[in-house]
């Protein structure tokens, strides 16, 4: 039997592709225990992964929620599974981009939401459809979608169900970027290579700060920040000795 999540490591990027491609990539049990194994794997590789992709194999990114395997009633490894598993991937120590294809839709939004930052080409769509459904988001579409839209976008996202074009998803900042399809893997080359050419301890450390001091008062943040940052790197010697010899090299 084919894995439904496939992973590549390259240059210190792993890249996950969800790989249900007959099935539009649609989120079963099976893709999330996947999805599991390999995020605990990647989070205890901080010395040779500084990032990760997540992207769908086929016609798009995924469709959203296995309905066929909803409507016969799931065997979850234990309760909140495919909930916990989305917040590891929320919480894995190194950035995370989701590329986004074609649909994006619902469960799959609500996986997308999770990661620190989204790009999407001219074909992607977008919707959140649990109200059509009869259904109550419990992946994080409530929390996460209004913090990167705004609360009243996101009502008009749950209550009306309506699709939204990769552009519009940009204009309304649910994606950083929209790209030409043809272009979206140079646009996600360049955007690794800005990340990993910084220090991978400062992304970590970064990354950490703003979760941990996510929805704050500003006092409480900024006293986070000041003692319970993670402090220099092990490279910011070198970094610096390097960027100053390079000074001195043009005078």
């Amino acid at each position: 039997m084919s894995a439904t999540v496939l992973r590549n490591d390259a240059g210190g990027v792993a890249t996950l592709t969800l790989n249900r491609p007959a099935k539009l990539n649609a989120l079963n049990v099976g893709v999330f225990e996947e999805l599991a194994a390999h995020i605990g794997a990647i989070s205890r590789a901080t010395d040779t992964i500084g990032a990760v992709v997540l992207r769908g194999a086929g016609r798009c990114f995924s469709a959203g929620h296995d309905l066929a395997d909803l409507q016969e009633g799931e065997a979850l490894p234990s309760p909140h599974f495919q909930a916990d598993v989305i917040e590891a991937f929320a919480h894995l120590p190194q950035p995370t981009i989701v590329a986004v294809h074609g649909h994006c839709y619902t469960g799959a939004l609500e996986v997308a939401l999770a990661a620190d930052l989204l790009l999407c080409t001219e074909s992607a769509r977008f919707a959140d459809t649990h109200a059509k459904w009869s259904l109550v988001p419990i992946w994080g579409m409530s929390q996460r979608l209004p913090r990167r839209v705004g609360p009243y976008k996101a009502r008009e996202m749950m209550f009306t169900a309506r699709t939204y074009t990769g552009r519009e998803a940009e204009a309304m900042g649910l994606v950083e970027s929209c790209v030409a399809d043809a272009a979206l893997d140079a646009e996600l080359a360049q955007l690794l290579a800005a990340i990993l050419a910084n220090s991978w301890h400062s992304n970590r450390a970064n990354k950490r700060l703003l979760i941990e001091t996510d929805a704050t008062p500003l006092a409480a943040g900024l006293a986070h920040e000041v003692y319970r940052g993670a402090g220099f790197g092990p490279d910011f010697k070198d970094r610096i000795a390097r960027f100053l010899d390079k000074g001195s090299a043009k005078r």
